[in-house]
């Protein structure tokens, strides 16, 4: 097995740190232009990953949009988009949720060691369900992913996923897109929880670029030597 995946966090929040606000209706933090840099970062990486929650309140499709991104990737060898990752504890997933539904790629269910045959037998041959220890950590589900061929992979929350690679420092680079509005309720999730991080006050971390992105800003950091400028 070699070197853990190169492991890139990609986020938008709003001005006072929130994912999304406290409705049912999902918040739209950025704007077409960077829908399309994501739509860059993640045709660029092996493998994608959420969150099993927000594979249940957001339903993503995780696959990349820009039909000559895919193309590319196609005659690169590849799957027109990068293999799709999760990590579930003990709760169940919908083997309808468009995780499983769209796209012709891998994937891949990190579970709890006891969730591992009830999680099978829910998701067929939806999914490759891996037993991913008990509890579920990023760390063992890094070494998976790099000896199924992942070298680069990119979070894209939510925030329990962000607070877990960030406190374990395993988090490579940061993309934090900042939304020109707050939400200013304590009822919505944030960016990430409590929790002991390898960045504070005695040691900050680098500011690799800053980009103007129409009426949203991305601050992109460097979190390990591993990240080049920009």
């Amino acid at each position: 097995m070699g070197e853990r995946p190169y492991v890139l966090l990609s986020c938008a929040t709003s001005i006072d740190g929130y994912l999304d606000d406290a409705t049912d209706q999902r918040l739209l933090l950025s704007n077409d232009e960077d829908f399309d840099r994501v739509d860059a970062v993640r045709a660029d990486c092996d493998a994608i990953l959420v969150g099993a929650n927000t594979i249940r309140l957001d339903n993503p499709r995780l696959l990349v949009r820009s039909p000559q991104r895919r193309d590319a990737r196609v005659a690169r060898g590849l799957t027109a988009s990068p293999t799709k990752v999760t990590m579930v504890g003990r709760g169940d997933l919908d083997p309808a949720a468009r995780f499983f539904t769209t796209g012709d790629t891998d994937k891949l269910v990190y579970c709890a060691s006891p969730s591992v045959e009830k999680i099978r037998a829910r998701l067929g041959d939806c999914a490759t369900v891996v037993d991913g220890g008990e509890p579920v950590t990023p760390e063992r589900t890094l070494a998976d992913l790099a000896a199924r061929g992942v070298r680069r992979l990119v979070v894209e929350g939510g925030g329990t996923m962000h607070t877990q690679f960030l406190t374990a420092g395993l988090a490579d680079e940061l993309h934090l897109v900042i939304a020109p509005f707050f939400v200013g309720d304590c009822r919505a999730p944030r960016f990430v929880g409590d929790g002991q991080f390898p960045w504070h006050p005695g040691s900050r971390a680098r500011l690799a670029e800053v980009r103007q992105i129409g009426d949203v800003v991305l601050l992109r950091y460097a979190l390990s030597d591993r990240c080049g400028a920009a």
